[in-house]
């Protein structure tokens, strides 16, 4: 079964923040990082990656990813903070 990853990126601490789910993290991070695909993540900066989590069911996945998107932001930023205080950028972290 192949893994999936709900993330969310940042612009910066508290910044513009954007949520959402693939199958490949470390490609999907640096299709964001390049601007590769436009769109709202390009325009508005939106390349940090500050959280992540894994599920291994598709539909799963996608509902977790809608769940997230549909919360108040000082929800988001407080699933962040539990597991980022720092907001440190892990796109390095799950590189090597």
């Amino acid at each position: 079964m192949k893994l999936l990853f709900i993330y969310i990126l940042a612009s910066k601490p508290y910044g513009t923040l954007y949520t959402g789910v693939t199958s490949d993290l470390v490609q999907r991070i640096h299709q964001h990082k390049s601007g590769e695909f436009g769109g709202f993540t390009s325009r508005y900066g939106v390349d940090r990656l500050v959280y992540f989590e894994t599920c291994e069911d598709s539909y799963q996945a996608i509902l977790r990813e809608k769940q997230i998107k549909k919360w108040k932001r000082a929800w988001k930023i407080e699933l962040i903070e539990r597991f980022n205080p720092d907001w440190r950028d892990l796109t390095y972290e799950i590189t090597g």
